[in-house]
């Protein structure tokens, strides 16, 4: 009895594994706008550099305030940073 029980545990961690790896096989990639971040950099006046780059994937992935301390870091003045930094995380348009 313990052989067939500990044999639908390995089914059924087996099937649900399968079915959520297609799930996430099947979801849609999420897209971001790193292009529009850095034309906002370029709107303030400051070179679009990796640092700068860099930044605008930490709004991409949702991280605001690490895009913003690393805009201020490459020379962009505050308020273009949160713009830009807000702008990273959406569909390109």
């Amino acid at each position: 009895m313990r052989t067939w029980t500990r044999a639908a545990g390995v089914l059924t961690g087996l099937t649900l594994t399968l079915t959520l790896g297609g799930a996430a096989l099947a979801a849609p990639t999420a897209r971001a706008d790193i292009p529009a971040c850095t034309h906002m950099v370029e709107q303030a006046g400051v070179t679009v550099t990796d640092a700068v780059r860099t930044a605008c994937y930490q709004g991409v992935v949702s991280d605001l305030q690490g895009c913003k301390s690393g805009l201020a870091a490459a020379g962009v003045p505050g308020g273009a940073a949160t713009g830009a930094c807000l702008a990273a995380p959406h569909e390109p348009r």
